[in-house]
């Protein structure tokens, strides 16, 4: 397996690095890195794994990650056959925890800044009206240089945190202690299961690319990811439905078969008792807002 790309990028005479990125797909390995990350997705659809939460992501997603949070942003399986002529656009900032200086955190001037890197541990999805401004100031600091980028970086974190508009990702509970070669174990059984959700997936298949009997596995995979293996499955499943819901014009019994579900009775429960409304009641709800 190859082994996750290292996204730590900040070379030493540097405060914090932005990267604007094209390419055909995005990063499938699921990785964790010691700084602060903040992505906006421009162009590009798939699943995003965050901690231990999972959710369809398109245009428009925007992320802040606190440090050694494990996360993924997916893309859709079409992306990865070149003949689909699919690629991805978004814009990503790295940055440490002392990028302003040592103890600059403490600081009365940074109080509020503080206060929210604090709540990026657990990841925060940036919504509504704080979204666009964000995602503006971004492209324009992707042309900054010197002084003004960090002014630019500054002025970002500022508007976020003042903001109400800011939703916390991985449950309270949520603690990451992977060590790297579980991080690689991880990976790889995610990367299996969202290429082959919509075939039947068992507990045997996985425990052998863990190479652990089916027992021993549901016990690390539980006590890794904070839910069974089947949850995890259910939840693989589910984000692509609610993705199908939104994007693609299709029946409820298509969407039920594209995202693997063995029967439309199976699919309508385990949607209604994970997001509170049965699929056709969620897509309704969706078109009502158009």
């Amino acid at each position: 397996m190859k082994k996750p790309l290292q996204k730590s990028k900040i070379p030493s005479n540097k405060v914090f690095v932005i990267k604007e990125l094209r390419e055909s797909y995005l990063d499938k390995y699921w990785h964790s890195h010691e700084e602060y990350q903040l992505n906006v997705i421009l162009k590009g659809r798939g699943t995003r794994y965050i901690g231990d939460h999972m959710k369809p992501f398109k245009e428009g997603d925007l992320v802040l990650t606190g440090p050694n949070l494990p996360h993924v942003w997916r893309s859709d399986n079409a992306y990865f056959d070149q003949e689909n002529g699919l690629d991805t656009h978004d814009i990503v900032i790295y940055f440490p925890e002392s990028f302003m200086g040592k103890d600059a955190l403490q600081k009365e001037e940074f109080e509020e800044i503080g206060k929210l890197l604090a709540r990026a541990d657990r990841g925060l999805e940036i919504t509504g009206q704080t979204n666009k401004t964000v995602v503006k100031m971004m492209k324009d600091l992707v042309h900054r240089k010197g002084g003004a980028s960090i002014i630019g970086l500054l002025e970002i974190l500022e508007v976020l945190a003042h903001s109400t508009e800011l939703e916390p990702i991985t449950h309270i509970d949520y603690k990451s202690n992977y060590t790297a070669n579980e991080k690689d174990k991880i990976s790889e059984i995610l990367e299996y299961v969202l290429k082959n959700f919509k075939e039947k997936i068992t507990l045997q298949e996985v425990a052998s690319l863990a190479n652990m009997s089916e027992s021993a596995f549901s016990r690390y995979f539980k006590s890794r990811v904070n839910k069974s293996f089947s949850d995890f499955l259910g939840d693989v499943r589910i984000s692509n439905a609610r993705r199908l819901l939104h994007d693609e014009d299709l029946n409820i019994s298509q969407v039920c078969y594209e995202s693997g579900f063995p029967t439309l009775s199976n699919f309508n429960k385990q949607f209604k008792d994970r997001i509170g409304k049965t699929p056709l009641n969620y897509k309704k709800e969706f078109m009502d807002t158009f």
